[in-house]
């Protein structure tokens, strides 16, 4: 079972797992609505490190991000459900529309992000070089999207 880690602890925290020899992979995104996309992709993402983090995108930077509407769930159910599935080792809320500042603080082993970017097209990709992080794409599960199920939702109505 996955752990909350508060945002100010999480370097040091990361830090030590480095010092013991284990390595990390970090993973960002808003997961409103998890789905088998989000599943799936968590799950290759634990595969790249001994540990997986998840920075998860907080209630203001989904709104932000997404718009008024969004999220559907609010930051504490998502994050709870990130930290029920056992390929999420910790989970870490942030309030920016990026993680940037938060991956240059934890220097992750691997980052991994959606089959969707490039490192022409990754807005952290400085920041990987920087710090020489591993990043991995990750194919999408055609057809699903917390986008597509809230369409399909509205939809139905």
């Amino acid at each position: 079972m996955g752990q909350l880690l508060r945002r100010e602890n999480v370097a040091a925290f990361v830090d030590k797992l480095h010092k013991s020899g284990k390595t990390v992979v970090a993973t960002n995104g808003c997961f409103d609505i998890l789905h088998v996309g989000h599943v799936r992709y968590l799950q290759k993402t634990k595969s790249f490190a001994d540990y997986s983090i998840v920075l998860l995108n907080s209630d203001k930077s989904v709104r932000s991000i997404k718009g008024p509407e969004r999220p559907i769930n609010n930051e504490n159910d998502r994050a709870e459900i990130l930290c029920a599935l056992s390929c999420v080792d910790y989970v870490v809320l942030f309030d920016e529309d990026s993680p940037r500042d938060l991956l240059d603080e934890i220097k992750p082993d691997v980052y991994t992000k959606g089959a969707d970017y490039t490192m022409e097209t990754l807005p952290e990709a400085d920041i990987m070089k920087k710090n020489h992080t591993r990043v991995e794409f990750i194919d999408f599960v055609q057809g699903k999207s917390t986008t597509n199920t809230i369409e399909k939702m509205k939809n139905s109505k």
